[in-house]
């Protein structure tokens, strides 16, 4: 799938790097990339979290490290009720780059490095560090700085797990990029209705046998085997959230055949609905 480029440098204005918060209805499906750094907090939400062949579900507290040109993006769901927030500081190796060369400073280049795969940092007992990535936003001059290299330091030493694989090589621009977003898009908002392959081929003008092998090019995947992971992905947040039975939640997330769906959720999470379930509510 072929990524769009974000211009950081422009937002920038007199800033150094960048460092805010905002909130949205929704987390809308972008697939971007750009030279900078990109440490993002989810402070509430949920949905499906995308960084270069990792396809995860996130949910309010996730922390993950973005390395320079790594395709990433985060869907969440629409509601009425619920806002969904987060907090994202972007800035240049150029801006750190003389300090990396002291020793003191080696955990922090070693963490940047490994972050060209997408780093993700376990919350559960960081409330300090959390808080500093917040207050962040509200810093300026000297003292934002500052509190950036108390984040960097604090986040190389805990250990964090590589989001993306090491054979993913990104795929960058290109004609193509708006037509596999559009697709991508309409699956992300209707993976829970009924469409057919030749509806999907027709919003970008291929025929069916096209379409197909376009998608496979683009993403790497086959389009059945896409939609089915997204609609796993809302069955687990349907298993997790609700005490629905497992067959309604079949039907609520597309599926047609409890059969076919026990057996797509088996391929992709290694376990049964029920065992799945089960795990969340005893972990």
């Amino acid at each position: 799938m072929k990524a769009s480029f974000e211009d950081i440098q422009s937002k920038k204005k007199d800033q150094s790097f960048l460092a805010y918060s905002f909130s949205t209805k929704q987390f809308k499906f972008k697939w971007h990339y750009h030279p900078e750094y990109e440490l993002t907090l989810i402070t509430r939400g949920s949905g499906k979290r995308f960084v270069g062949d990792s396809y995860q579900d996130f949910t309010s507290g996730d922390l993950v490290l973005i390395g320079t040109n790594l395709p990433h993006t985060w869907v969440s769901e629409l509601t009425d009720s619920r806002l969904s927030s987060a907090v994202v500081i972007q800035f240049s190796c150029n801006l750190i780059e003389p300090l990396l060369a002291l020793s003191e400073f080696q955990s922090i280049k070693k963490m940047l490095t490994h972050a060209n795969r997408g780093l993700h940092f376990s919350t559960k007992q960081s409330n300090g560090l959390i808080a500093k990535i917040s207050k962040l936003t509200e810093k300026s001059g000297v003292e934002k700085i500052s509190f950036l290299l108390m984040v960097l330091s604090e986040l190389a030493e805990q250990k964090a797990a590589f989001l993306s694989s090491a054979k993913f090589e990104p795929v960058i621009g290109g004609k193509n990029e708006k037509r596999i977003n559009t697709v991508c898009e309409y699956i992300q908002k209707n993976s829970t209705k009924k469409f057919t392959l030749g509806q999907i081929a027709q919003l970008i003008y291929l025929s069916e046998s096209a379409f197909c092998k376009f998608f496979k090019r683009l993403t790497g995947k086959t389009f059945s085997d896409y939609v089915n992971e997204v609609r796993i992905g809302h069955a687990c947040q349907l298993l997790i959230d609700t005490d629905k039975p497992i067959v309604e939640v079949a039907w609520e997330t597309g599926f047609e055949s409890l059969t076919y769906f026990n057996r797509v959720f088996l391929k992709k999470k290694k376990m049964r609905p029920r065992e799945f379930r089960s795990k969340h509510f005893s972990g």
